[in-house]
Order: structure tokens, then sequence, then C-alpha cells
């Protein structure tokens, strides 16, 4: 409220761009410090997300309430050199507690078809497990899972070879990702370009296609 109080009083505000400005407004009006009070969520709710490590999940679906365009959150810690099994033993079952209290509460709430949601890692995992009964960094090949926004979902796009070394069978480019995305927000990236520090303009992705399978 002050940080508000102070941009108008020194016109900074009207120095905004619309875009700036409307994100400054969300996060100004109120509605996000309401959103972030789980304590005004139904107790009910609250419990079917599962213990803290859910709070995350429904403090994103608040956000998107309250007006917010894209929430993005890291969960859990998943750099399992060692003890991978141990790990995910403890992970996994509050993972899927949450995820699937997440979709059921958009589906509910008739928000299913209008918000995305990605769960997504930076890479895979080794096919073989090490010395130390971790899995190690993996590049050639990772999972990604993908949520409403008007998707065909339901399915697996893509397979991979019998040990998940490579792709194989309509192997899925990262960017084919991004281009799904940018789909269901309504960007058009054979059209909608960049430009760069040295003003040339630049397309967002290189492979623009979506998933077909998705759309």
């Amino acid at each position: 409220d002050r940080t508000r109080r102070d941009a108008d009083q020194s016109g900074q505000m009207e120095a905004l761009d619309s875009y700036t400005q409307r994100a400054v407004d969300v996060v100004t009006s109120g509605s996000v410090a309401d959103a972030l009070d789980l304590n005004k969520e139904d107790a009910k709710v609250r419990q079917r997300y599962g213990d803290n490590d859910g709070k995350m999940f429904l403090t994103a679906r608040r956000l998107v309430e309250a007006g917010v365009r894209a929430v993005n959150f890291s969960w859990g810690g998943w750099d399992t050199h060692s003890n991978n099994f141990v790990t995910l033993r403890k992970q996994l079952p509050k993972l899927d507690v949450a995820m699937s209290a997440l979709l059921q509460d958009l589906h509910e709430r008739g928000m299913d078809q209008d918000v995305s949601v990605v769960m997504w890692g930076e890479f895979g995992r080794t096919p073989r497990v090490n010395n130390s009964a971790g899995r190690d960094h993996w590049l050639r090949l990772a999972t990604c899972f993908l949520a409403g926004g008007g998707m065909r979902t339901g399915q697996a796009i893509g397979k991979s070879t019998r040990y998940a070394e490579d792709a194989m069978d309509r192997p899925v480019h990262l960017q084919e990702v991004f281009s799904t995305l940018y789909y269901n927000l309504g960007i058009d990236v054979d059209r909608v370009t960049l430009q760069d520090p040295s003003g040339r303009p630049q397309y967002l992705v290189e492979r623009r296609p979506p998933i077909y399978e998705l759309i």
C-alpha cells in the first residue's frame, strides 16, 4: 500500500507502460494480499491439498483467481545424485496429492479450460543408477506434464528407447512446449517478434508449430 501511494504521489505510475501498470495494479490492489492469505480459504479445500507442501499449489490457484496471469514456483528437491529412491518415496505422494487437488479444483471452478498447468524440470535423470543409489543429470531426454488450457489431455506424446536413454517415435522438442503455451495464451508465434539489443526482430521460438496432438 505504501509503495502504491508513494508511486502515485511521485508520478511514477503515469510513466509506466500499460502492461507494467496493469501488473502493478494487480499487486497493489489488495487482491494479491487476500490470495496469499490461505486462512481465507475453506478449511476442507485446504485439507484436500495435503500438508504444508501443498500450500504453493493452493496459493497458485488463488493468485490466478486474483488476476495474476502467470504463476511460477519451484517445489521439492529433485537433484537426487544419491538416495534417489528414498527421496522420491517421500516426495512423490505429496506431489500427487497437491497436483491432483489443483487440477480438481480448477475443474470444479470452471477454470480448467483457461488455465494451463505445466510441471517440468530443466532436464531428465540418467537411465542407470549410480554407486550412491542416485540418478545424475541427463540432457537427452526429459518429461513434461501439461494439463488444462483447453488441451486434449489424457495422452502420452512421444516415446523413449527401452531404458529411457533417448527419445524416439515422435520426439517432442522443448520449443514445441513453449509454442503450445504461447498458443494457449493467444500469442501468435508466427507473427509476434521481439527486438534484440541490436534492434533486429527475433521470433519468440525457432520451432513455432505447437504440439499438434494437444491442440
